[in-house]
């Protein structure tokens, strides 16, 4: 059991949709590479009390909620935050309907131990109270079929003429010296769309493992998510952040991939990238860390993952004893790789030329411990759906630098995108 697949992820799930309106599934995947991972995988079931921001002053609510509940807590972070940290707005339409800020303690908790699985369960439910009868479920989640999603129809918000016409714009205030870096990002959309989000989350993770894949649905809006992005880990006192900015393809076999690996990391461009990021970084963590605490522990590292290389560095630092935990969080967020820099400018210029709401893409996704750790993710390569009104959304970007060229970082969107729309019968 503490070993479990994909297939018994999507039976868990599947069984468990059926009782519980809030549940999230983190999932590593296995990936033995993250020294900095800790939970393989692990389940909260339930939503015994929860904290949703939806209005003004989102943090101070949050560390009250947190502060009151010594356990385990889940929840998420939606880029749109933003306009409350910072004197944003933004004024495209939001058909997804998350809120701001999602956090829930869980009726039932599942984890893997070396033995087997922990069961933890709260009080009050009239089935769920009693871990024998959440394993009696779980032993009785019965195979389901894997059968794909119906095709859904799959719109480009913006077309290639448009994103060209965007990008000669961009790099226009760049050249101007607004920004050094901005991510722009297109959505890929459909209306009156029915899937199945278990089946399309367990597609995506065949097609896309990830150490950052995860499940989370609410209210009848779901999150199915193969991220490969950290944004922030606390362990201790210690934090951890790791962006993201550098991609490039797979290769159809050994020698082509690590030619592409070593054109990856040689490339002056995505290194350019990179480091404009970690600067930022470390500039966001400096904002709640002990002097002389901020190191970068690895700076353009490649990694592959199943669809994708990526260039991935590493920042770390000490959080200041005077600091509440979820400060850093408060300080950092939104994540620079999902930015620019400056970070301000950036994200008044991606209000002003993306033609779709963010919402939850561009946030986070991860956990609260009970000794007051964390780990969260970037919600990125992933899809978004409303049940309610059969709106489906996924988004794809790239970081966009004076030295862009428009084809190919429209290319790179596409590729990133390619995961999803496979999943959704598009390709």
């Amino acid at each position: 059991m503490a070993g479990a697949d994909g297939t018994t992820h999507r039976n868990w799930l599947h069984r468990a949709r059926g009782h519980f309106n809030t549940m999230v599934l983190l999932n590593s995947n296995g990936y033995t590479s993250d020294r900095y991972g800790s939970i393989p995988w692990v389940y909260g079931l339930g939503a015994r009390e929860a904290f949703v921001g939806k209005q003004e002053n989102v943090f101070p609510g949050l560390k009250k909620f947190t502060d009151s509940h010594q356990d385990w807590l889940f929840g998420f972070f939606s880029y749109e935050l933003k306009n409350q940290l910072e004197k944003l707005s933004s004024k495209n339409p939001d058909h997804t309907g998350w809120p701001l800020c999602h956090f829930f303690r869980p009726q039932v908790l599942i984890m893997p131990e070396p033995e087997g699985i922990r069961i933890g369960t709260l009080p009050g439910h009239p089935v769920f109270s009693d871990p024998d009868r959440v394993f009696d479920m779980l032993r009785k989640a019965k195979p389901f079929p894997q059968c794909p999603n119906n095709p859904v129809n799959i719109q480009a918000r913006v077309d290639k003429v448009r994103y060209l016409k965007q990008l000669k714009a961009i790099k226009e205030h760049i050249q101007a010296g607004d920004v050094y870096e901005m991510n722009y990002c297109i959505e890929f959309f459909a209306e009156d769309a029915g899937i199945d989000p278990v089946m399309a989350y367990d597609a995506l993770n065949n097609v896309s493992k990830t150490p950052f894949s995860c499940f989370y649905t609410m209210d009848q809006k779901y999150l199915m998510c193969a991220s490969p992005e950290r944004f922030m880990r606390k362990q201790g006192t210690r934090l951890i952040s790791q962006p993201i900015k550098g991609t490039s393809a797979r290769g159809a076999s050994c020698k082509e991939d690590m030619r592409l690996r070593r054109e990856l990391f040689d490339d002056p461009k995505e290194r350019s990238e990179n480091v404009m990021i970690v600067d930022l970084v470390r500039n966001d963590l400096s904002r709640t860390a002990v002097k002389d605490s901020v190191r970068v522990e690895e700076l353009f590292g490649i990694y592959p993952f199943k669809q994708v290389n990526q260039m991935i560095s590493t920042v770390t630092s000490k959080l200041h004893p005077d600091c509440h935990y979820l400060d850093a969080v408060e300080k950092a967020f939104p994540m620079g790789s999902m930015t620019g820099a400056p970070k301000y400018r950036a994200m008044q210029l991606i209000d002003a030329f993306e033609d779709s709401c963010r919402g939850l893409y561009s946030g986070a996704v991860g956990y609260i411990s009970p000794e007051k750790n964390f780990d969260f993710n970037v919600v990125i390569r992933s899809i978004v759906y409303n049940e309610k009104n059969r709106y489906l959304s996924y988004m794809a970007g790239s970081a966009i630098t004076i030295g862009s060229d428009p084809e190919r970082e429209y290319e790179e969107s596409l590729l990133k995108a390619g995961a999803m729309g496979r999943v959704l019968g598009k390709e």
